[in-house]
């Protein structure tokens, strides 16, 4: 949840940004402690670019209702 928060605060001044997967692959933990100095009692869960976007791109969405389904009691 505090990362999507990031990312629509982020949308909301403006910003580009992209939500970057860390956690649960090994390699991608060890790589982000090397880089940002983390101390091996934290273990990084993701990374988020922020940063002005090259491009406007319309808002999308995935949703489809065909894959949604609920019993009627």
């Amino acid at each position: 949840a505090a990362t999507e928060n990031l990312l629509l605060a982020a949308t909301g001044l403006g910003l580009g940004s992209v939500w970057c997967g860390v956690h649960p692959r090994a390699e991608r933990i060890e790589a982000a402690r090397e880089v940002l100095g983390i101390p091996r009692g934290i273990v990084p869960f993701a990374l988020v670019a922020i940063g002005h976007p090259a491009e406007a791109k319309e808002p999308r969405t995935q949703y489809d209702a065909e894959r949604v389904h609920r019993e009627r009691w």
